[in-house]
């Protein structure tokens, strides 16, 4: 492999480790590790919030564009040319943006077995590394999809005439959303669907 392709694993890697570091190091104490904790769970409050809002709002839009596919094909015998791409944009990116209230809910990444049968020092080490976990894939997910958006941005979406960018946009998007979601998962764990697992 060449630097080029080695340059974003070796960033992400580098750049994953030290957010674990500061994430154990944030998560428990007071005075300005306690404030640090309370900005990231803010921001979270925000992103994921506002992550699941335009996601379930992209769903919407799949939604309706394809009922229109469907009457505008078979009762009216013209379908739309543009109904069938926006459709696949949108699950696109209710997908992505999903993928940040997942994380914040630990519904992705679940290691409910060990996390259930392990305490202490352990169980720090296994939230810590399936965080690390989730940052390194966003991180290599962020790269790669910064660059698609602007491989493309000069391509247009066939039906919809915008630039393919608005489509690959998503990904680098859900990823930072993810990475806070992730963040914020670690310094204040939500498992509610696993204390009602059987």
């Amino acid at each position: 492999m060449n630097a080029m392709n080695t340059l974003p694993l070796q960033v992400t890697g580098v750049l994953t480790l030290l957010t674990v570091a500061l994430a154990l190091w944030v998560a428990e104490g007071d005075g300005a590790r306690a404030s640090i904790r309370r900005a990231v769970l803010g921001l979270d409050r925000i992103t994921t919030g506002a992550a699941s809002i335009i996601a379930c709002l992209a769903l919407s839009i799949a939604v309706g564009a394809g009922l229109w596919q469907v009457i505008a094909r078979f009762a009216t015998e013209s379908p739309a040319i543009w109904s069938e791409a926006l459709v696949r944009t949108a699950l696109i990116w209710m997908a992505y943006l999903g993928l940040a209230v997942a994380l914040r809910a630990g519904a992705l990444v679940s290691i409910d077995v060990a996390h259930r049968y392990s305490t202490g020092r352990l169980r720090r080490s296994i939230e810590a590394a399936s965080l690390a976990c989730s940052l390194s894939f966003m991180g290599v997910m962020f790269w790669f999809g910064w660059t698609m958006a602007n491989r493309v941005q000069f391509q247009e979406m066939a039906g919809l005439e915008v630039s393919m960018s608005w489509g690959y946009a998503a990904i680098p998007l859900g990823a930072l959303f993810a990475v806070v979601g992730a963040l914020a998962h670690f310094l204040d764990r939500r498992s509610e669907e696993l204390e009602s697992a059987v």
